[in-house]
């Protein structure tokens, strides 16, 4: 099964992790839990009249365990390194092998900047419109790509279009992830109903 590694666990890593999750990917997450979310209050993401930080990320998480994401808090990833197989992420001594890597991290770049990808004028990484850096089948999101736009639902947002082009990838087309109300029993049938 095709594995997709993220690393970071805020808004745009539990984004890209629901998106593949939910499409049939195998999905580690690497979560520190020191996302900027639980010093944010939410009042400027559609869909939100307000919610604290903290309480928008458990129920992110809660939507990513329950669509088969592994996620491993409290887990920092020490490496990660591109293969002829794709990338080997290294956390807490434990190696894990992806075909898709997530970069999550903020406005943390060392870890793209350990893999090689390239970087803009304003030392943030390069990417396309899908979020998919100069190193293929790696993205890049959220932080890492904006000098200044740090904002919880352009970092989903982000995440999202970077899972998409990787089921775009592994599924053929241009991948879409559209719920009508006819099929959400069908989808949610087996979740939690406040998911």
């Amino acid at each position: 099964m095709t594995r997709t590694a993220i690393v970071g666990g805020g808004p745009a890593g539990l984004s890209a992790a629901l998106f593949a999750a939910k499409n049939g990917l195998d999905v580690l997450v690497f979560d520190t839990d020191e996302t900027w979310m639980h010093k944010a209050h939410l009042f400027n993401y559609p869909g939100i009249g307000s919610v604290d930080g903290s309480a928008f990320i458990e129920t992110a998480r809660q939507q990513a365990d329950d669509f088969g994401a592994e996620r491993h808090q409290d887990v920092a990833v020490e490496d990660v390194e591109s293969t002829d197989d794709g990338f080997v992420v290294t956390a807490d001594g434990d190696e894990h092998a992806a075909d898709y890597l997530v970069l999550a991290t903020g406005a943390d770049r060392d870890l793209a900047e350990s893999l090689g990808c390239d970087f803009d004028d304003d030392d943030t990484v390069a990417v396309d419109v899908t979020m998919e850096t100069s190193v293929e089948n790696a993205y890049a999101t959220g932080g890492m790509v904006r000098a200044e736009e740090w904002q919880a639902v352009i970092s989903a947002g982000d995440g999202a279009a970077a899972a998409l082009n990787i089921l775009t990838k592994e599924k053929g087309d241009h991948y879409h992830d559209f719920d009508t109300p006819a099929t959400a029993e069908e989808v949610f049938g087996g979740l939690r109903e406040d998911a």
